[in-house]
């Protein structure tokens, strides 16, 4: 998974009826094999991101 600065991050529910979350890329560190994310979420919250296979990622136009 490449992201960059922009893009669009919506982490599905891990258990049913599980509300969706989504945020917005505004860091990426780590490696090109280990990426980490930084993601500022709808809500305002920040966190820092591994991607798992939850993850979707939207590219930024």
């Amino acid at each position: 998974m490449h992201a960059t600065v922009g893009d669009r991050v919506r982490i599905h529910g891990r258990t049913v009826g599980a509300a969706e979350r989504e945020g917005e890329v505004i860091d990426v560190r780590g490696s090109k094999e280990s990426p980490l994310l930084v993601v500022r979420y709808d809500d305002g919250h920040e966190t820092i991101l591994a991607p798992g296979a939850d993850c979707e990622l939207v590219h930024a136009d």
